[in-house]
């Protein structure tokens, strides 16, 4: 399939994505894996910026990340509900695209749209893969798809994870990735009004993060995983 990705990304607002889980798609995407993004709002009620102005950073974001794809679904931000609607227009990009993994919002977090994601993409994570429900693109009838695993990534709130990756090569070209959104983030030439992710000190919490949950698995950087069906190996050594 021309369009099908390994790995889909998805993020409520425009840099979930990248302040989450950018640095295990930069790992995954230098192993040769195609990876596709996908927002579900253009993040118009955040404190700075514009819904215009954070397009462009995501796009901008994206070529810098390496992603085949990214879409947005332009659905209400922080007013987006769990409905039927909303459902079949990720089911579509699912389809779509064929991912064997999707990463999602973190299942609770500070914000409520993180855990209302979650729970809005999961439940069409499994919905996508019933043959009763039927979806088109340009007019033509799509195939079910069911990923074969779906990951929530950790947010603001910390949660204990499953599993993480290492991201210790590829936690500098995060950083660069994150501040490709100049409107939302540490720009000390910024007039904007300051947001408790706009210091400076916000970057220094996101590297004592990655330490933190790296740590434990002999990492220096690392992101976690939360997963709600268990995962299972063919080998132990699999775990090394």
């Amino acid at each position: 399939m021309k369009n099908k990705l390994d790995i889909l990304a998805i993020g409520v607002h425009p840099d979930d994505i990248e302040l989450a889980c950018s640095g295990t798609l930069l790992k995954h995407i230098a192993q040769g894996k195609k990876i596709g993004l996908l927002d579900l709002t253009r993040g118009e009620l955040g404190t700075r910026g514009s819904a215009e102005l954070r397009d462009e950073e995501a796009a901008e974001s994206a070529r810098l990340m390496g992603a085949v794809v990214r879409e947005n679904l332009a659905m209400a931000d922080g007013f987006f509900t769990h409905n039927k609607s909303n459902l079949i227009d990720i089911i579509r990009v699912i389809r779509k695209y064929q991912p064997e993994i999707i990463l999602i919002n973190a299942i609770s977090d500070r914000h409520p749209d993180h855990g209302r994601a979650a729970k809005l993409c999961t439940d069409a994570c499994f919905l996508s893969g019933l043959v009763k429900i039927e979806t088109e693109e340009m007019g033509v009838l799509q195939d079910k798809w069911r990923p074969k695993a779906v990951y929530h990534y950790i947010q603001d709130y910390y949660h204990q994870p499953d599993f993480v990756v290492d991201i210790t090569k590829y936690v500098e070209k995060k950083t660069e990735l994150i501040l490709a959104f100049k409107s939302q983030f540490y720009n000390p030439n910024s007039d904007e009004p300051v947001t408790p992710i706009s210091s400076k000190s916000f970057l220094e919490f996101l590297y004592a993060r990655a330490r933190d949950v790296g740590r434990p698995a002999g990492f220096e950087y690392a992101e976690g995983f939360m997963t709600v069906r268990t995962p299972g190996v063919e080998s132990l050594f699999n775990l090394i």
